[in-house]
């Protein structure tokens, strides 16, 4: 694998910190090459320095001009395709692969979602037509989403790396023999020391990150805030710890600063309920090593709460959640709560009081679990393959 031209591809955009410490973290992992990031939101990832370690190309081009966008338009009136519009934004993407040896998909939650996966399936469909070898890296599927269409898609791929056991046992079932195991690279990212809030206790602090995402999901409308504003008050009426609250993603439409300014409006005044800025995910890693608790809806700040071994209860929505915990813990059970159980108010604080009188417990089950754990991540996984 040495000196060898990978693309990575399937990038949202460093505004989703998740994806930057999967760029990041791939990239360590892999080690010492020649990289070109096909992003979706470049200049998210010049601002947070992934320029630093790659080149970056646009994945997209723009949308025609003139008569090819009346053609579009009248074409799109007449029958409505989302793959036309796809095709046209990457109309492009062919000239940009030249001379690569393999191509990484990093967006490993993109066959979660309606539309992802055929959106990137027409790059997959190009870089096979070029005979250029795909890896669908860190990726986390729930098996009542494989399609026929998805199904077709994934045996595209040279190799799948599932970060979960769910995931795992769920494409193995549907006869796929290209598919190996190992966790998330996110567990290898690098933290970063920021200066933190004068107010900030370190080792004494209960981070809480809550995403628009698992609100639009929620069963009970208002359920997912309410029980953040009960959790709250339970930590400033029952302990001397502050809160935490801390962003992954910065998306529009999809920003968890809206929801947290919305809780730090409400509880600033007590003192000990703070927002911590937007930094890298290096440094929202580091505030979360921080932290004493960590409570979060974003996949990777979990992790990072796993990796730097603080006890963490995730608000999850999906496989994903729920395979890191149970493969990491034995269980998911106590370490997810999921967010279709939240219909009351006090359902994430039960969760939270579990997690502080199992600290200890928890803590020793990372002292003797993680390093075995995070052994998996090594590119020996990877002989015979590429």
């Amino acid at each position: 694998m040495l000196g060898m031209r990978i693309g990575l591809y399937a990038h949202g955009g460093s505004g989703n910190h998740g994806c930057e410490a999967l760029a990041r973290s791939t990239m360590r992992l892999l080690g010492n090459h020649d990289y070109t990031l096909f992003s979706e939101c470049p200049e998210e990832d010049f601002r947070y320095g992934l320029g630093e370690l790659a080149s970056i190309v646009p994945s997209q081009n723009d949308m025609p001009l003139g008569l090819g966008k009346l053609a579009y338009e009248i074409r799109m009136k007449i029958a409505p395709n989302d793959g036309v519009y796809w095709r046209i934004r990457y109309s492009d993407f062919t000239k940009k692969i030249k001379g690569l040896d393999f191509a990484v998909a990093i967006g490993g939650d993109n066959y979660c979602y309606s539309g992802f996966p055929e959106r990137f399936s027409i790059l997959n469909r190009k870089m096979e037509r070029k005979g250029i070898p795909l890896i669908l890296w860190g990726c986390s599927i729930d098996k009542v989403r494989i399609s026929p269409t998805i199904l077709e898609d994934l045996k595209r791929y040279r190799l799948i790396v599932a970060r979960e056991s769910i995931t795992f046992d769920a494409l193995e079932e549907f006869g796929l023999g290209n598919v190996i195991l190992m966790p998330d690279t996110a567990f290898l990212l690098d933290d970063k020391d920021i200066a933190l809030p004068g107010c900030f206790i370190p080792n004494n602090m209960v981070g809480l990150n809550v995403s628009p995402l698992i609100i639009r999901k929620e069963i009970a409308p208002g359920a997912i805030m309410q029980n953040c504003r009960r959790l709250i008050d339970f930590i400033l009426e029952n302990t001397d710890m502050g809160v935490a609250l801390i962003p992954h993603v910065v998306w529009k439409g999809n920003d968890d600063r809206i929801p947290l300014r919305q809780l730090h409006d409400e509880y600033h005044s007590s003192g000990r309920v703070l927002m911590i800025d937007d930094f890298d995910a290096r440094g929202i890693k580091g505030v979360i090593r921080h932290c004493r608790f960590l409570v979060a809806a974003r996949t990777h700040a979990s992790i990072a709460g796993y990796s730097t071994k603080v006890p963490t209860v995730v608000m999850g929505y999906s496989v994903k959640s729920r395979g890191i915990a149970k493969d990491l813990f034995g269980t998911a059970d106590h370490y997810v709560l999921p967010i279709d159980r939240m219909v009351g108010e006090d359902e994430l604080t039960d969760s939270f009081k579990w997690l502080v009188a199992n600290e200890d417990y928890i803590r020793m089950l990372y002292n003797s679990r993680l390093t075995d754990y995070m052994s998996g991540l090594n590119t020996s996984i990877l002989d015979g393959i590429l």
